[in-house]
């Protein structure tokens, strides 16, 4: 008996990590100050289960220039061009709407931090928490999918 069920948990588990929402695809980074669309990441799978995410646009703001390159960034980040960069690598789904074990670059400081999130229900808003150590020690930023994107003001703190 308590093989059939543990074998009935197992395949509950591993359905509902089947039905968890996809990650891949482009998300719009929120100023937090503003409201104001800051970026476009595309997220990507790679082979092993993990995620990256890749600037593929820096979205004009009134007051803001922005940078070129990676400011004050380590080996191999030094001197990249910020378009392309990769600024979170390692994010591996833990539960269905949970991941981490990820790493998250600051291009602008150059400093890099441990990363999870948590994807909502409806796939629409990822929630991405960047910390040193403990995730208490850390900021918290919504992306929106871009699909999805409405002009709005997110509660969120900004990497970059």
């Amino acid at each position: 008996m308590i093989k059939i069920y543990s074998i009935f948990v197992t395949m509950l588990f591993m359905s509902s990590i089947s039905f968890a929402q996809n990650l891949t695809g482009t998300w719009q980074q929120i100023d937090d100050k503003t409201g104001s669309p800051k970026a476009l990441i595309e997220i990507k799978q790679l082979n092993d289960g993990s995620y990256v995410g890749n600037i593929t646009k820096v979205t004009p703001r009134q007051g803001y220039t922005p940078r070129e390159t990676c400011f004050k960034c380590p080996e191999p980040y030094t001197n990249q061009p910020i378009l392309g960069l990769e600024v979170f690598k390692g994010l591996k789904q833990t539960t269905p709407d949970n991941y981490g074990h990820g790493r998250v670059l600051d291009p602008l400081t150059g400093k890099i931090y441990d990363l999870k999130g948590r994807i909502s229900t409806n796939g629409k808003r990822l929630t991405l928490r960047g910390y040193l150590g403990i995730s208490a020690i850390g900021r918290t930023q919504t992306w929106i999918r871009s699909n999805s994107f409405l002009v709005s003001k997110v509660g969120s703190h900004s990497f970059y």
